[in-house]
């Protein structure tokens, strides 16, 4: 009787921890949070080969991230999870698609900062897998971006060109340059304003200081103003911005002072309109009508207001030339003025009328390096159609490398 009385409290325990097992192993089979543990043999998570590191030819700031995936079907997203401690809070750093298997992580990465990483699949079944921690991965900054090394190449070709051509400009004033029509009649234009009496107009366009064919038209702005000076006649210059307006008083002054005119300067021929487009169009084409000059010079950056300017200078009889680097507004010029400078031209004017050695040096230098970049890709083409129109796959090698290098990153 006492064995049974023993028995019985046994069996009950027994009973209730093979209830007790039962029922953790179930909530076990229901929980929707997997890791990359092994079950019965079975890796649960689709997702393997996790690697990561610093973002290789970069600034810093970035840690990349990749992984394998066994197979895709089923998988409805990743999210990417980041932490700066392997047990601390995982936050969510972004979400990608099932087709994704690499991300770079630039969301707030401080450089020789530790990170850690998991990454969660979301099935489309409602499961979700959460892969092991992976990590430490530090980012940091390169000093030098290997995509772009053909960037050096040719920094040091137009380098040696330009330092080559200085060195001769300096032992030969008289380098060659290609003749511009529109810069060989300046003395023209200043000296037709000059026998008519009439004052000489010179409009700058509507660009700012920091844009290049502003700086362009006041350097050429600075030899007419010369010229101007020495023959006596005056130079009104209408400017649309008020730092312009500045600069161009500043560069009209030095002028006076190098011919040793410096009575003949008048702070107030450089005047300020407006910053209205068409309000300083109006007020331009309002001074030519009103003071007829015999010669106006329209170089810098023009929209379209160009032609505005370019017809009411024709109808006053003036000799005009007009210089800009914008593509949309020569053709204007070119029909309504009588000289134009195209493009670079205007660019190289400076140059090409201080006759100044390192200016003139750096244009031929330019040139030069554009000559040896022309011949290249004219070569490359040869050596490409060839390769591929009769299938030689040395050249057709060659070429891929050629292109793949100076495609950048």
């Amino acid at each position: 009787m006492n064995r049974l009385k023993l028995a019985i409290p046994v069996l009950i325990l027994l009973f209730s921890i093979s209830i007790y097992a039962e029922t953790g192993i179930e909530s076990l089979s229901n929980d929707s949070t997997k890791n990359d543990s092994t079950i019965s043999g079975m890796v649960l998570s689709p997702i393997s080969n996790i690697n990561g590191g610093d973002v290789p030819d970069d600034g810093g700031g970035a840690i990349h991230i990749s992984w394998d995936v066994k197979t895709d079907s089923g998988i409805r997203y990743f999210r990417i999870l980041r932490a700066t401690e392997a047990a601390g809070v995982f936050d969510t750093v972004t979400q990608l698609t099932r087709n994704f298997r690499s991300y770079d992580d630039r969301d707030g990465i401080k450089d020789k900062n530790d990170y850690y990483y998991k990454i969660v699949t979301m099935m489309n079944t409602g499961e979700m897998f959460e892969s092991k921690v992976f990590g430490p991965y530090q980012s940091k900054a390169q000093w030098f971006n290997k995509k772009r090394s053909v960037v050096l190449l040719l920094a040091v070709i137009f380098g040696f060109f330009i330092l080559l051509y200085m060195t001769r400009a300096k032992h030969d004033p008289n380098l060659f340059i290609r003749r511009i029509a529109g810069l060989d009649a300046l003395d023209d234009a200043v000296g037709r304003s000059t026998e008519m009496g009439k004052p000489i107009m010179y409009i700058l366009g509507i660009g700012a200081i920091t844009d290049l064919p502003t700086l362009a038209g006041l350097n050429i702005l600075g030899e007419v103003s010369k010229k101007a000076f020495e023959y006596g006649t005056q130079v009104r210059v209408p400017c649309y911005d008020p730092v312009v307006m500045t600069t161009a008083q500043e560069v009209v002054k030095q002028s006076a002072y190098e011919v040793g005119r410096p009575d003949a300067f008048n702070k107030n021929d450089i005047m300020y309109l407006t910053q209205d487009q068409f309000g300083y169009a109006a007020g331009c084409d309002g001074m030519m009508m009103r003071e007829k000059p015999g010669a106006i010079f329209l170089q810098g950056t023009f929209y379209a207001e160009a032609l505005i300017l370019a017809e009411t200078g024709h109808s006053v009889g003036a000799i005009q030339v007009a210089g800009t680097t914008m593509t949309s507004q020569l053709p204007f010029f070119v029909a309504a003025c009588d000289y134009t400078l195209i493009g670079e031209e205007m660019l190289a004017a400076s140059a090409y009328l201080s006759k100044d050695p390192d200016m003139v040096g750096t244009i031929k230098g330019e040139d030069a390096g554009k000559l040896i970049i022309l011949l290249f890709i004219l070569i490359m083409v040869i050596l490409g159609s060839i390769g591929y129109i009769f299938n030689i796959a040395p050249i057709i090698k060659l070429f891929n490398v050629v292109k793949d290098w100076f495609t950048l990153g």
